[in-house]
């Protein structure tokens, strides 16, 4: 699921200061998911979400503190809402990363899928959210697409002398899988 694989990916400290108002509080739910303390920080993400339903940050926040949680199907709306309210680049990766496992997760794999061609369209070069929309596809038995997204993934983030040493093969047979050669 996507919060007990870490899919969720959010640490956050993004909230300015510590203060208080809402940073305040932000901060506050966010050191306790730092020290572990998931529930106790859900409950403070929860109040301020619905102090501040409007908030992209705040709402990806409670998304990630649901999903972390394991309530995938809770999180999914507040991933969502955040998205469309607009966040961050860096939390609008995130934020597709998290809502796109935890559709793969809640087993909507053609949700997941539109979120990861977003996410990929938007965001080309980042790493995560290819391999999380190779993995939906995988679930939607699209095992040759997702065998070359992974294998692209691979050869351009990997250091290993053994695979860079045929880094060329590999990328050549990236997109011939289903073919054979006398």
């Amino acid at each position: 699921m996507a919060g007990r694989d870490g899919a969720a990916g959010g640490d956050a400290g993004d909230a300015s200061g510590e203060g208080t108002g809402m940073n305040g509080a932000l901060d506050k739910a966010l050191a306790l998911r730092r020290s572990g303390e998931f529930q106790e920080s859900n409950e403070l993400l929860a109040d301020l979400v619905r102090q501040f339903p409007d908030d992209a940050v705040v709402n990806y926040q409670y998304a990630v503190s649901l999903d972390l949680l394991g309530q995938e199907r809770r999180a999914v709306p507040f991933y969502e809402r955040a998205i469309e309210l607009g966040l961050p680049s860096d939390e609008t990766q995130k934020a597709i990363v998290g809502l796109g496992s935890s559709y793969r997760a809640l087993g909507e794999y053609e949700k997941s899928k539109a979120v990861f061609e977003k996410g990929t369209a938007l965001f080309p070069d980042n790493r995560a959210i290819q391999v999380f929309f190779a993995m939906t596809l995988y679930n939607l038995q699209e095992h040759r697409r997702a065998m070359e997204l992974l294998l692209r993934c691979l050869l351009d983030t990997t250091g290993d002398d053994a695979i860079l040493g045929y880094k060329k093969a590999i990328a050549f047979y990236a997109e011939r899988l289903d073919e054979t050669w006398d």
